[in-house]
């Protein structure tokens, strides 16, 4: 374990084996870093937060400051961060309010780049990438291998499907659904995300389910209910068009059309 003699830690921090902290670092109480963490000068983690084994955060990061939300009466509500996460320069994540969750979740082997921003409440799985200055209002879901690209701005309480891309300077005030594009202010669907698919190895079969489930929803005149139903009759055995269809028929803001 290295820590360099000018970063802060507190005494009620936890702080596991071979984890490395850089200078000028503070590391608050109710703090706990997993085995094999580094993190860079000049970054602040304040708690309660809990950060998983082998993460690496960079130079002046801030993990768990309270949130930006003026119903925020300081709860004990705080972060967690699973494994293998790349948090880079001047990211920020904030703590969570007592509201739903009442936590501020992220899952293993994501990269947020420099200048991202995960608010309050949010909850993010494993193997997303938020290119620079993407940023999360409160409350935002993100399912697993997302891609948000840079500049772009999502809406508070909105749902990102797994598999999504979301083109850079995109402004997003609605559901995206899973395994589509969206691009534009204010965004909608430009079809699947047909590279990210084919790169994580999903056959052309489950492929072509979900280009038929995608223009039934997306590109026929049915009401989402009959198009629903109609998926549901036409495309069996498929659980990608099933998540596709629910997490459709789920949204409470609406989709990007």
């Amino acid at each position: 374990m290295g820590i360099h003699p000018t970063a802060i830690v507190s005494s009620q921090a936890v702080v596991e084996e071979n984890v490395e902290i850089g200078p000028y670092s503070i590391i608050g109480e109710d703090v706990q870093i997993g085995k094999g963490t580094t993190i860079g000068p000049h970054a602040v983690i304040e708690g309660p937060t809990k950060i998983g084994d082998n993460c690496r955060i960079f130079q002046f990061a801030s993990i768990g400051a309270p949130p930006q939300d003026l119903k925020f009466k300081g709860e004990k509500c705080g972060v967690v961060i699973g494994n293998n996460n790349t948090i880079r320069e001047f990211v920020t994540i904030h703590r969570a309010t007592a509201a739903d969750i009442a936590m501020t979740c992220i899952g293993d082997n994501n990269l947020l780049m420099a200048y991202c921003h995960v608010a309050h409440n949010c909850k993010l799985g494993s193997n997303i990438v938020m290119a620079n200055a993407a940023n999360l209002a409160g409350h935002i879901h993100v399912e697993d291998y997302a891609i948000i690209g840079g500049l772009s701005g999502v809406h508070q309480f909105t749902r990102i499907g797994c598999h999504a891309m979301i083109s850079g300077a995109s402004v997003v005030t609605q559901d995206v659904p899973p395994y589509v594009t969206v691009a534009g202010n204010h965004a909608r669907v430009y079809g699947l995300n047909r590279i990210g698919l084919n790169r994580r190895g999903f056959s052309e079969e489950t492929v072509g389910c979900l280009k038929k489930a995608y223009r039934i929803i997306f590109r026929s005149s049915l009401l989402l209910s009959t198009a629903a139903e109609k998926i549901r009759e036409e495309i069996k055995d498929s659980p990608e068009v099933d998540h596709f269809v629910e997490f459709i028929e789920k949204a409470e803001r609406g989709v990007c059309r």
